[in-house]
């Protein structure tokens, strides 16, 4: 028995289930996150396409046209484009080109359907008249950013509690067509709100990529188990050497440019081996000698006085039986006591007196 089609109602609750169980993940970097993420994409994918197929929204159709039921169907692209932002690896300025037609879309489809504010409206000009450089504040007045943040910061948090109001009692919902308008309008204008930011910055990160330098392109001549086996890792990439080689420790890819512009940093040293030799150095200045060592080459220098005597410095204890000794230490005291009488401190100086 083959399976039957799923309707555009039953994708959207399998989408809508898959999304917030991604946003109640934390761990954005895990396989099993990456897998549901793409699972999800699919799944809101396969509603644009059923909502295409049926028409389900047309060109000539104003907001009161649109039953309360399908504006539910309006902010899939917007989903969608919130889910590809999530994508890590590969490469990220497809990603948020991606993204960016997503949002893109959003906007026209409300737009076609006067459901966009004056401001939003304003801004949605202001967008497509430059893309690269948009931003929903002012880039040269910084009082009127800061008003302008300030003011959005606030309408997006009165749209967050209403919303939140508004969902407390499904049921109401169900049986209240006027209500549950009121529930996916709110829903929509707070999607618009934060799709211009995420459009702002997806701007500021494309400019900060364009100003990445190009990656090298890989060498297809060297197989890639040959590079592990060479470097002793496995194919998960681990390895048990502690020092990486010297193809790893100075960057993949050439230093130069064909045209010989430097391509990367680089530090010029006398030789392979004096690189090899200060990686695990530490960044202090090691002693050459012990103390030992030190001393002995003091002594052999004369830096060091042995022995006694009158150059050690050290005054031989007085014998107090020599009493000649002690009668000529006195006289020779004494008679350096009348030489200082006699001869005042600087009496000698007499060249530059007036």
């Amino acid at each position: 028995m083959e399976e039957q089609p799923k309707t555009l109602r039953g994708l959207f609750t399998e989408a809508e289930a898959k999304r917030q169980e991604i946003e109640l993940s934390w761990n954005s970097n895990s396989a099993t996150f990456q897998e549901n993420l793409s699972a999800a994409i699919a799944t809101y994918e396969e509603c644009l396409k059923v909502a295409d197929q049926v028409s389900l929204f047309s060109l000539n159709e104003t907001l009161d046209d649109v039953s309360s039921g399908d504006l539910q169907y309006m902010p899939i692209n917007y989903y969608l484009a919130e889910l590809i932002l999530k994508i890590t690896g590969g490469d990220r300025k497809s990603y948020l080109q991606r993204a960016r037609a997503s949002y893109e879309r959003f906007l026209r489809l409300l737009d076609l359907h006067g459901i966009l504010s004056k401001a939003d409206a304003r801004l949605l000009e202001k967008y497509l008249d430059s893309r690269d450089s948009f931003s929903t504040a002012s880039a040269t007045d910084a009082a009127a950013r800061r008003e302008t943040k300030i003011s959005r910061f606030k309408g997006e948090k009165e749209l967050k509690r209403k919303l939140e109001y508004l969902r407390r009692n499904p049921a109401a919902l169900e049986n209240d067509d006027s209500a549950l308008r009121q529930l996916q309008l709110t829903n929509i204008t707070l999607c618009v709100h934060q799709t211009y930011q995420s459009l702002e910055s997806i701007a500021q990160e494309l400019q900060i990529l364009a100003l990445a330098p190009p990656a090298p392109p890989p060498d297809l001549s060297q197989d890639p188990g040959d590079s592990r086996q060479r470097d002793d890792r496995g194919l998960d990439g681990y390895s048990e050497r502690l020092d990486a080689p010297m193809s790893r420790l100075s960057g993949p890819g050439p230093i130069l440019s064909s045209d010989g512009k430097p391509l990367r940093p680089f530090t010029l040293l006398d030789s392979r081996q004096r690189l090899q030799q200060g990686v695990f150095r530490p960044d202090h200045n090691l002693p050459t000698m012990t103390i030992d060592e030190y001393l002995e080459e003091e002594k052999r220098r004369g830096g060091i006085i042995g022995g006694g005597g009158e150059q050690s410095g050290i005054r031989p204890e007085p014998d107090e039986d020599n009493f000649e000794k002690a009668d000529a230490e006195t006289v020779k005291a004494r008679a350096w006591d009348e030489f200082k009488e006699d001869n005042p401190k600087g009496s000698g100086n007499t060249l530059n007196r007036g």
